[in-house]
């Protein structure tokens, strides 16, 4: 395994942080699921504060909602309960599903977001984040293969938590997938990919985005709608470089995580 690259799916077993307290701060905009959570998305609310953030997602007026936030200090409030669908998701796809509110549970973690001076997340909001993940997963079964960024489901809308969310901490808590290439499996994949290219590379690519849980359908063409899946790619696990662009790491990385998703799957396959 050490030529193919690091693997991660976390470390089985890990101890989880102690679960901080959880205040309720009931919001009126959910209704009714139609069957069990097994999605779980985290998001940043993009706002200049958490007390705007919070306001918005109780405001009637407003729909929308999410199950938690959780605020830079680590406290956590709870405004919907998993059993009931929050508002969280909007338009988006993931491994087939479309109506991801339907399937979900939402994590909005407090930060201003790219709009209003995206900074990184404090220690004490990532280890309360951490803790409320495991706690929810102790509950439902959420695969690793489906604890997704807001981004991941709408490339075209979305950008968050965006690449200072650390992805990596998570997965080695036990909680999503990770994966680093070597440099030679970098090295043998060539020149990259980028907007106007067409051919076999990049129906390769396309159809391994679309494998993970993308919404872009496979095809040969390099158009806009990849660029943005790409980002959205590169936001979650390979965040280094933000650029749309499909080179070698990029790719690289999409074929690890592949591998981790599907060895995942109880049928070794995804749709």
């Amino acid at each position: 395994r050490r030529g193919m690259g690091r693997l991660r799916l976390g470390t089985p077993g890990a101890i989880s942080p102690p679960m901080p307290d959880i205040s309720d701060a009931p919001s009126p905009n959910f209704d009714s699921r139609r069957a069990p959570p097994d999605l779980l998305v985290l998001h940043y609310t993009g706002m200049t504060s958490a007390e705007a953030a919070v306001a918005r997602l109780r405001d009637p007026a407003a729909a929308v909602s999410a199950h938690y936030v959780v605020d830079e200090d680590g406290r956590i409030l709870r405004l919907v309960a998993e059993e009931r669908r929050a508002w969280h998701a909007g338009r988006g796809e993931w491994q087939g599903e479309t109506d991801c509110n339907a399937a979900s549970i939402g994590i909005e973690i407090v930060n201003p977001g790219h709009e209003f001076g995206y900074r990184p997340f404090p220690d004490a909001q990532i280890t309360a984040v951490t803790a409320l993940v495991a706690d929810i997963r102790s509950r439902w079964t959420i695969p690793d293969s489906r604890i997704i960024a807001h981004s991941d489901l709408a490339p075209a809308r979305k950008q968050d938590p965006g690449e200072l969310f650390p992805w990596k901490t998570l997965a080695a808590a036990g909680h999503g997938l990770w994966f680093e290439p070597a440099p030679e499996r970098i090295a043998a994949l060539g020149p990259a990919l980028t907007i106007g290219d067409e051919g076999l590379g990049v129906i390769v690519m396309r159809a391994g985005l679309h494998r993970l849980g993308y919404g872009l359908k496979p095809g040969g063409s390099y158009d806009d709608d990849t660029r943005l899946t790409v980002e959205a790619f590169q936001r979650h696990w390979r965040p280094a470089r933000v650029d749309g662009i499909a080179d070698g790491e990029t790719r690289a990385t999409l074929m690890g995580v592949l591998q981790l998703a599907t060895a995942e799957s109880p049928t070794g396959v995804l749709n």
